[in-house]
């Protein structure tokens, strides 16, 4: 079984970069927050008949700018993590792990946040509950990218 490795992996990780545990909580709540925020603009979308279900010109062009927000804040927010990080006596190896997590988490947030409602949509299923939805799903894909993510970069 693969899992106690990896477990002791994580372990090994959270007791020889504490940092790491200290802004998980930034980590998780960035990406559940951006991926709502996305998603509710999706949400709007379909309910004021702006946004189609099916891929129409129209509904691809916001998606695509939905993405390119993704970038832009997922660049952003590393900028002001990576700062925030530093301005609590962090290192540096630390500082660009969590930052390279920030950033993979809040773009991934934010374009499942634009899609997740879309597929809701066209399962028949209310999109309003994507909102929730990603919040839930960004904590645990939070944490599993940044006990992927650190390693690499310690």
């Amino acid at each position: 079984c693969r899992a106690r490795p990896r477990q002791a992996e994580n372990e090994s990780l959270l007791l020889e970069h504490p940092t790491v545990i200290f802004f998980m909580t930034m980590l998780v709540g960035a990406g559940g927050n951006a991926g709502n925020q996305a998603a509710v603009r999706i949400i709007r979308g379909l309910a004021t008949g702006e946004v189609d279900p099916r891929p129409t010109q129209r509904t691809r062009s916001i998606v695509s700018d939905e993405l390119l927000r993704a970038a832009v804040l997922a660049f952003i927010l590393v900028v002001a993590g990576f700062v925030r990080v530093v301005a609590f006596d962090a290192t540096l190896a630390d500082a660009a792990a969590i930052s390279a997590s920030l950033f993979l988490i809040v773009s991934t947030s934010v374009v499942l946040g634009t899609l997740l409602p879309l597929l809701l949509q066209a399962a028949k299923i209310d999109a309003a509950h994507a909102s929730t939805t990603i919040q839930v799903v960004m904590d645990v894909l939070g944490v599993l990218i940044t006990c992927s993510v650190a390693p690499v970069v310690f």
